[in-house]
């Protein structure tokens, strides 16, 4: 009976052994197996992971890149500023304006030959009678300031509102204001010969014009308060080279 349970019991042993290596071997390859699909895992994780992290860093530069291009893109359309030019007065502008036209006129008039000479006639600037003749050798009377002066022109008699009348062709020099003669005219007609408008008003002309004889240059005005007792005139003087001498040389009879 012994000897008959001996060999039954190695073989159970032996089968228990064959189980528990078989157990064993699946446990291994198992726990192999595991592992494997762990670190599988665990890599398409990490590969996920960086791929997440590629994507937000791409993200996070495309903004900052955006930015760059818009600073530099920027800084290429930006032109330094241009000083901006200062605006010239109304007065600068005139002025400006009446030089250039008067170098433009005064080439003009010398085209159209205003020579002035000794043969040379003058018109009246007014249809009137002389109430102050020419005297620089000696003195005359002035009715209105009573005193005597030298009267450097004549002095012809003249209804308010007149024309008076350029004497012959010439360049408009100057046009002034003076308490004495009123608003007066400056008229270059050539070789060193100048004549001057006194106590006129509403003046057409502007400096540089080119005038020819019978221009209206402007009307008679009230007379300043020097002239108040010998009442409306046109005050009339005429230069050679800047020296007064007598018009009434050269006016036509």
């Amino acid at each position: 009976m012994n000897k008959k349970q001996r060999p039954s019991q190695k073989k159970r042993a032996a089968s228990v052994a064959a189980v528990l290596c078989f157990v064993a071997a699946i446990a291994l390859v198992g726990t192999y197996t595991f592992n494997d699909y762990k670190r599988t895992q665990q890599k398409e994780e990490l590969e996920l992971a960086k791929k997440e992290d590629d994507t937000n860093e791409e993200k996070e530069k495309e903004p900052a890149e955006e930015a760059n291009n818009l600073v530099i893109n920027n800084k290429e359309e930006a032109k330094p500023e241009e000083e901006p030019e200062e605006p010239e007065t109304p007065e600068a502008e005139d002025t400006a304006e009446q030089t250039n036209n008067a170098d433009v006129q005064q080439t003009e008039g010398r085209g159209r030959a205003i020579t002035f000479n000794e043969s040379s006639r003058l018109l009246w600037p007014v249809n009137g009678t002389i109430i102050m003749s020419y005297s620089m050798d000696k003195t005359v009377y002035f009715q209105t300031l009573d005193q005597y002066k030298y009267n450097p022109a004549v002095v012809i008699s003249g209804a308010e509102g007149d024309q008076v009348l350029c004497g012959t062709t010439g360049v408009i020099k100057s046009i002034d204001v003076t308490a004495e003669t009123g608003t007066t005219v400056n008229v270059d007609i050539g070789n060193g010969y100048e004549l001057f408008y006194g106590q006129l008003k509403e003046v057409p002309v502007k400096v540089g014009d080119y005038v020819e004889a019978k221009s209206v240059l402007g009307y008679v005005s009230q007379p300043t308060k020097y002239y108040s007792v010998e009442g409306s005139n046109v005050y009339f003087e005429m230069r050679k080279d800047g020296q007064p001498i007598n018009p009434v040389e050269f006016l036509e009879e």
